[in-house]
């Protein structure tokens, strides 16, 4: 993604929750979904992302890039200690990226685990509520 439309997110005026927002933001289509509705919706929002050594940087560079567009507050969490669980693909270069019949050589055990509880956590002491 080289150029990303700010009208691509849509801010209601009217009807908005006055709840917050924590949106786990990896710079795919996804969460960018995710984000574009939690700002309909929610009065604030703010996003996390994860650096857990990924060889790809381009996620968190697009995570940034999208965060300052749409205007939020990014948190860039250091999971870095899940690349040395196990080895994989993704976390590690030196390892072929590769189909299996088995799992991919990019699965990496527990990743979203990992987000997924680090942002409660996050959320738990930004008082957020579900």
């Amino acid at each position: 993604m080289t150029d990303f439309p700010k009208n691509y997110i849509y801010r209601s005026m009217t009807n908005k929750d006055s709840r917050k927002g924590l949106v786990l933001l990896s710079g795919g289509q996804d969460s960018v979904t995710c984000l574009a509705i939690a700002l309909n919706e929610c009065e604030t929002v703010e996003a996390v992302c994860f650096d857990y050594g990924q060889r790809h940087k381009v996620e968190l560079d697009q995570a940034k890039k999208i965060a300052e567009i749409a205007e939020v507050p990014l948190r860039v969490v250091d999971l870095t200690f899940i690349q040395n669980l196990n080895r994989n693909a993704l976390t590690d270069s030196t390892i072929k990226i590769e189909e299996t019949d088995d799992l991919p050589s990019t699965f990496v055990p527990g990743r979203n685990l990992f987000f997924i509880s680090t942002a409660a956590v996050i959320a738990r002491e930004q008082g957020l509520k579900t």
